[in-house]
């Protein structure tokens, strides 16, 4: 099965490191897997415009196209962000809305009935969502959470470990992820939990 990781870091560092414990794991399991870096990319935010809904797909034309296709093509989705001042990076925030949106309207009409929608199965509806989030000190749990929402609200499978999936590193901007030995086990675990998962969906 296709395994993609996305990092939402605009920088080479602690975030990268745990996605690739993750990525590294699912490999040797004999899985696809592509790691994605936000920091090579254009993506610009989403404008609101509904474009989507009429043409089914963000007419914004940059790097989040490509992105797009490698998200609907995977099996599973590792996404991972630093903490932000309490909060996910706003490139990785710009690629989430605006997939959210398109997968939603590529299946999915503008219309209700009796001041309902309808909502049907999306484009990631059953993918596995691994959520990850970094951070010096504090701030991983909220950031986390808006992960987990974006995956809930997508119908995705939110897949957890033994703690949660935060990264304790980057003290005065250092990187030094490999030396968050409980953080590694805990991607350690995620990846175990992920592969359990694929090999029983595949």
């Amino acid at each position: 099965m296709k395994a993609i990781g996305i990092c939402g870091s605009p920088r080479e560092g602690n975030t990268e490191t745990y996605i690739k414990k993750v990525l590294s794991q699912l490999s040797q399991a004999d899985h696809d897997t592509i790691y994605l870096p936000l920091r090579l990319l254009n993506i610009a935010p989403c404008e609101g415009c509904y474009q989507c809904v009429k043409e089914g797909r963000c007419v914004i034309e940059d790097d989040f196209q490509a992105v797009f296709k490698h998200m609907t093509e995977a099996d599973c989705l590792v996404v991972g962000s630093p903490v932000y001042n309490g909060s996910i990076t706003p490139k990785l925030k710009a690629l989430l809305d605006r997939a959210g949106f398109s997968a939603r309207w590529m299946k999915n009409a503008l219309e209700t009935s009796d001041d309902n929608y309808q909502w049907g199965k999306m484009v990631f509806s059953g993918k596995l969502f691994a959520p990850i989030t970094v951070a010096r000190k504090t701030g991983q749990t909220f950031a986390l959470a808006q992960l987990m929402l974006w995956a809930q609200v997508n119908d995705l499978i939110t897949v957890g470990s033994n703690y949660w999936t935060v990264g304790t590193a980057g003290t005065s901007g250092s990187i030094n992820a490999d030396e968050d030995a409980e953080g590694m086990s805990i991607m350690s675990h995620l990846a175990e939990n992920l592969n359990f998962l694929m090999e029983r969906i595949g």
